[in-house]
């Protein structure tokens, strides 16, 4: 079973920082949570979230299980990912994709096909997650489930996946990718018709979506012609080049507060973030997942150690001593 198609080419580096402490201060104002996994053995992972540093395990470590996605409604707090069958195969075969809303699990599929979830949004009673289906080898099926009810965006006929979920409006919005032989073409689908972002002759996908006032934001790379990594994002389709394509690079979350666009990447193995084009490094070696913006702050999650970056400070989430690797892969914060 892949994880998301844009993480496989990345190498996750050890970091060593300083740890900053999880704040019991009674005047925050700001809850943040963190998804992520914590790995207590080379095939098993536990899924996990954080909430202000403090760790809930949404699985017991006797099956490989990852989480990519956290959204937190009316202090309901949901998580979106995939755990193995019954743990025999470890990240591959039997992945179920599912859901946590407050720590208990909601499966997406029965398991007799591999399928995992990216992504979730949750509007009113709606829950929407977004994942992939596979058909058989090499062919995964970009799927959308609301209220647990698949939606197929390709035929399985090609390659593909669903990297990022958002709903607006009414309407849904899947940003992703497809393959064409060897070529992946970056696209998103709104209610279920695909807007491709790339021509499909240079290498592309996906990472994540959101929609702001109509205006439609995705984040991804596409290969330039020395075949290096350029992290773009689109806004109405329009692309924007944040790296020039001299060291390999892909951008992850995307956050527009008011005419601000913040976009987390990893740019030469280096966790970054933009805002309006302009690089900032928060810190050394490691990945740049989500990103979140509230009052002025910034937060950024890495891995390699699970943390997240705010305003370049780093926040460690887990012992180090205890866990030879760990990733923070989303972030969501909550105003008290």
């Amino acid at each position: 079973m892949k994880k998301n198609y844009f993480l496989i080419l990345l190498v996750l580096a050890f970091v060593s920082c300083k740890k900053e402490l999880p704040t019991t201060n009674p005047s925050q104002v700001v809850d943040v949570y963190v998804a992520g996994v914590e790995h207590n053995s080379p095939n098993t992972n536990i899924a996990m979230y954080w909430k202000n540093g403090q760790a809930i395990a949404l699985t017991d470590g006797t099956k490989w299980a990852n989480v990519n996605s956290i959204v937190v409604v009316d202090n309901d707090v949901y998580v979106a990912g995939c755990e193995d069958k019954d743990g025999s195969m470890g990240p591959g075969a039997e992945s179920i994709a599912k859901y946590w809303k407050n720590g208990q699990a909601v499966s997406l599929t029965d398991g007799t096909i591999p399928a995992a979830a990216s992504s979730i949004a949750v509007v009113g009673k709606d829950v929407y997650v977004a994942g992939d289906v596979y058909k058989g080898y090499p062919n995964y099926i970009a799927t959308y489930w609301k209220n647990g009810q698949a939606v197929s965006l390709t035929d399985g006929t090609k390659p593909a996946g669903a990297n990022s979920i958002a709903a607006a409006g009414g309407d849904v919005y899947v940003a992703g990718w497809e393959i064409n032989g060897s070529i992946g073409t970056a696209k998103y689908w709104k209610n279920g018709h695909a807007v491709a972002l790339t021509d499909g002759t240079k290498d592309a996908w996906a990472t994540s979506i959101v929609v702001v006032g109509g205006d439609v934001y995705v984040t991804g790379m596409e290969r330039n012609d020395r075949g290096i990594g350029v992290a773009k994002y689109w806004e109405n389709g329009q692309a924007i080049a944040l790296t020039d394509g001299t060291t390999e690079a892909q951008a992850g979350g995307i956050a527009v507060v008011g005419n601000d666009v913040y976009v987390a990447a990893s740019d030469n193995n280096v966790a970054k973030y933009w805002k309006n084009g302009q690089t900032i490094t928060p810190g050394g070696p490691g990945s740049g997942y989500s990103i979140a913006v509230m009052d002025s702050d910034v937060y950024v999650t890495d891995a390699g150690v699970a943390k997240y970056w705010k305003n370049g400070n780093p926040v460690i989430l887990v012992d180090v001593l205890k866990y030879s690797s760990s990733e923070a892969y989303s972030i969501f914060l909550a105003k008290k």
